[in-house]
């Protein structure tokens, strides 16, 4: 795997979570592509486009397990997320939303903002610093008990912070009982975890082609299942606002043709690797400096506490010491004494912690050495 991927040099990178590193071929697809809508220009882009975007869109909602009409590619998970946040149109005066403390930050946000734009409650969860899928889906049954007036929620399917999994189909059943509707977050899970959107029953959910999947930073996609967008209004940008089309639902102006031109690619990589090989290999190598790290008394590992809240994400912090400055203080011993390059995250209730990513082409050799810099950081 490592000979598809040129090496970040000078440092052990293990901050992979930010974006994928593109492999050669869709490298070499993606420069292509580039240079042929330079040359092209708005005559490739008026004539041309709209059928390689329909092929991207095809093999994207054939992989997700979704169809072409429920598809809208997008720049970033963040993009779509915003639109369903934003423009969804079912909440009155009194109503409370949901969101948890895994969320991403500005999601966070903009939930919050619907207190002022709507007249809503938002309402935050404090999840477990580890937690069994268990204990996951009985935080989130307790939140809806205590809040009858719950109408939306915002679900992360793979926390940013920690790699948590949450169990996103229990949930959303229970959310379903109750009549509250979910917006998923599915910006770090994609490629990270091997399933299928239906596997999931959301009706909404925000995704990264340019994470795990690999294709040039700048594609991501949104998916609305049948008969949920109406829902979801029309973005006001847009000239007809009775439209039932997903793609009317967001309106990202020009967008970078090369990238999405290279998205079949990315994904014909990505089922050349195999999603399951992917996701084994990634859990593989978290679990590589987590075993050890757990044994170590000045170490405090946060995020899953079984294997199916886990993914190749981790995230940790020295004991009691869980402040945003801890975190970057942390972060920076590990770049600047040991050569391994990560980074801190916020937004969990009890604190900050740095995020440990590796990647498919990540060494054991990588871990060890982080494993040796924790065992010779002290508090």
């Amino acid at each position: 795997m490592a000979s598809f991927y040129d090496r970040t040099e000078g440092i052990v990178n293990l901050e992979h979570g930010y974006w994928g590193k593109m492999p050669r071929p869709v490298q070499s697809s993606y420069l292509q592509a580039l240079e042929r809508v330079n040359t092209q220009n708005s005559f490739y882009a008026r004539k041309e486009f709209s059928s390689d975007y329909r092929r991207a869109v095809e093999q994207a909602a054939a992989l997700l397990g979704a169809e072409p009409d429920e598809i809208v590619l997008t720049r970033n998970a963040t993009e779509s997320i915003q639109s369903l946040i934003l423009q969804y149109d079912s909440l009155k005066t009194g109503d409370s939303v949901l969101l948890a403390d895994v969320d991403y930050p500005s999601f966070k946000t903009l939930m919050r903002s619907l207190e002022q734009s709507r007249g809503v409650k938002a309402v935050e969860l404090a999840l477990p610093r580890r937690a069994t899928q268990a204990e996951l889906l009985a935080a989130y049954t307790e939140a809806f008990d205590a809040n009858p007036k719950l109408k939306l929620m915002l679900l992360t399917h793979v926390s940013n912070q920690h790699g948590l999994v949450l169990p996103v189909a229990k949930i959303t059943a229970e959310a379903r009982l109750r009549g509250i509707d979910v917006i998923c977050d599915n910006a770090q899970s994609w490629g990270l975890l091997d399933y299928r959107i239906t596997d999931l029953g959301v009706d909404w959910a925000a995704f990264n082609l340019h994470k795990w999947i690999g294709a040039p930073l700048g594609v991501g996609a949104l998916y609305m299942r049948r008969g949920t967008r109406e829902k979801i209004k029309v973005h006001p940008g847009e000239r007809d606002l009775s439209s039932k089309s997903v793609g009317a639902r967001v309106h990202p102006g020009t967008i970078n043709f090369a990238a999405i031109i290279a998205v079949p690619d990315a994904l014909g990589f990505h089922n050349a690797v195999g999603g399951a090989n992917k996701t084994a290999r990634l859990r593989y190598l978290n679990e590589l400096w987590r075993e050890e790290a757990e044994t170590l008394s000045h170490i405090e590992v946060l995020g899953g506490a079984d294997p199916e809240s886990r993914t190749g994400m981790g995230s940790f912090r020295l004991l009691g010491k869980n402040s945003d400055d801890d975190a970057k203080a942390l972060q920076k011993t590990l770049e600047a004494d040991f050569g391994i390059f990560s980074v801190a995250r916020y937004g969990l209730a009890d604190g900050a912690c740095v995020r440990i990513t590796p990647q498919v082409f990540t060494t054991p050799n990588d871990l060890r050495q982080l494993v040796s810099a924790l065992k010779r950081i002290t508090a």
